[in-house]
């Protein structure tokens, strides 16, 4: 990435996924993917579960991809 005046809004959207993430944002993210795989074991169960339980592992699959590709978007200032 070069640094001559580049701002943050300047950045395309590799170069915005590959930048160092704050230390926040990596916390957000690993909730986000903690929340998918909850999501992703509640909709893969093997047993039958009720329908709202469905629901809420959809919600969280959902949930959790939101949260993680824009925790993991923020950028840490220079």
């Amino acid at each position: 990435m070069k640094k001559s005046n580049i701002t943050r809004s300047d950045l395309t959207f590799l170069e915005r996924i590959t930048a160092p993430t704050p230390s926040f944002f990596k916390k957000v993210r690993t909730i986000g993917l903690v929340m998918g795989v909850i999501g992703a074991a509640l909709l893969a169960s093997p047993v039958a579960l009720p329908a709202v339980v469905g629901t809420i592992g959809g919600y969280l699959v959902l949930g959790g991809s939101i949260i993680t590709s824009v925790a993991q978007t923020a950028v840490k200032d220079e």
